[in-house]
């Protein structure tokens, strides 16, 4: 009689780990900024830590072509993305051009001659071991002069309009537009919307000194903070010269709208 065989048990000498994926990175600004250069080109890859987080999220994928070259394309995914982030653009500057507009209007009922989106050059002073004074060109959301013949009495004014609190933040990390801005104005005036949940996106202590801070309040514009009246003789020759090529912003006082309102066009 032959005896069974003894079962024998194998215990494996290593354990194969299962690994969790990792999470998807966290995409932003610059990762749209890339995959629309992606998509409006022809897809060569840059190979930087952009691109790979693009890939880990399913923005891009690589295609390879018959002779063996690599180029990226922009996924479903990704052009879902890509309109989702155009959505929230578009609604933000609505807003800000909204917001713009406001305190345009109030300028021109304030009787001042006012421009919007102008290009200016400004001065800067001279870099730190330098002794030439520099130069750069400022694009301030409002600029407002008095009404006036006497070009002492001008009283120039900068409103800059902010709407979203990290472009606030990102402004108030470059002194040199700011020290332009008061360059170009008498007065200089940070502009401050509202959030979501409708509050301001920054506070008065967050701007500096040097300039006024103005808050929306159930539509109306608040003062925050006076700007500090910088006095000047007059505007440099640039300054004018692109005020006389740039058209101003229109506006009528109620009272002669409400005369042309009762005229008779077809007379």
């Amino acid at each position: 009689m032959i005896a069974d065989s003894p079962t024998l048990t194998l215990t494996p000498l290593l354990t194969t780990a299962v690994l969790e994926p990792a999470p998807l990175p966290l995409l932003g600004r610059p990762h749209a900024r890339r995959l629309r250069e992606i998509y409006r080109s022809a897809g060569w890859p840059c190979q930087d830590m952009v691109e790979v987080e693009l890939l880990a999220g399913q923005m891009l994928e690589r295609v390879a072509s018959p002779a063996g070259h690599v180029t990226l394309r922009v996924t479903d995914a990704g052009i879902a993305w890509l309109a989702a982030t155009l959505a929230v653009n578009r609604s933000a500057l609505s807003a800000h051009e909204a917001l713009v507009g406001q305190v345009a209007c109030e300028m021109v009922r304030s009787g001042r001659i006012t421009w919007r989106g102008l290009s200016l050059r400004a001065q800067l002073p001279a870099a730190e071991g330098q002794d030439k004074v520099r130069w750069c060109m400022v694009r301030p959301d409002v600029f407002s002069i008095r009404n006036t013949t006497v070009e002492t009495y001008v009283e120039p004014i900068v409103h800059e309009i902010k709407v979203k609190r990290s472009d606030l933040l990102g402004d108030l990390r470059r002194p040199d537009k700011r020290t332009a801005y008061l360059d170009l104005g008498g007065e200089c005036w940070y502009v401050l919307g509202c959030d979501a949940k409708g509050r301001p996106i920054g506070t008065v202590d967050e701007v500096p000194a040097q300039c006024g801070v103005m808050f929306m309040e159930n539509g109306r514009l608040v003062v925050g903070r006076s700007a500090p009246r910088r006095s000047r003789q007059s505007l440099p020759l640039g300054v004018w010269m692109a005020l006389a090529k740039a058209t101003p912003v229109s506006g009528l006082s109620e009272g002669v709208q409400g005369l042309l309102g009762d005229c008779d066009l077809a007379d």
